[in-house]
C-alpha cells in the first residue's frame, strides 16, 4: 500500500490550495527507467481517470494508475530535511537504496 507521512500531507495540502478545484487530487507515478532499470518517481496534481486507484491519506486524495500500482506498493512519500535548510519530497520504498536517491524537489517534479 502507498502511504504519506503527515509532513508530506501537510505540504501537499498547502500546494493544493493553489490548484483549481477540479485538480486537487495528487497523482503519484512510478516507472522503470529503460536504460538502467532504476525506479523513477513523479507526482503532480491531476484529475481522476477511469481505472485509477484512489486512496485517502491524511485527507489527501491520491491517484495511482494501474501501471504504477505494483511499483508503488510499500512506498511512502515523505517531506523531510535532506540537508540543513533544504526540504524535499522523498519516496521511500521497501528497498535498501539511500533515501537521497529517491528524492524529489516538489509537486510536479520528476524523481529518481
Amino acid at each position: 500500500m502507498f502511504t504519506l507521512t503527515p509532513s508530506a500531507a501537510e505540504q501537499i495540502a498547502r500546494a493544493a490550495t493553489e490548484q483549481p478545484d477540479h485538480q486537487r487530487m495528487l497523482r503519484v507515478a512510478a516507472k522503470l527507467d529503460e536504460n538502467d532499470g532504476e525506479l523513477v518517481y513523479g507526482m503532480g496534481f491531476d484529475e481522476e481517470r477511469e481505472d485509477d486507484l484512489v486512496l485517502d491519506a491524511h485527507g489527501i486524495a491520491i491517484l495511482i494508475s494501474p501501471l504504477s500500482q505494483p511499483l508503488l506498493e510499500n512506498t511512502t512519500l515523505d517531506f523531510s530535511e535532506v540537508q540543513p535548510g533544504e526540504f524535499q519530497f522523498i519516496f521511500r520504498s521497501g528497498c535498501t537504496a539511500p533515501p537521497a536517491a529517491k528524492s524529489c524537489g516538489g509537486c510536479g517534479g520528476g524523481c529518481s
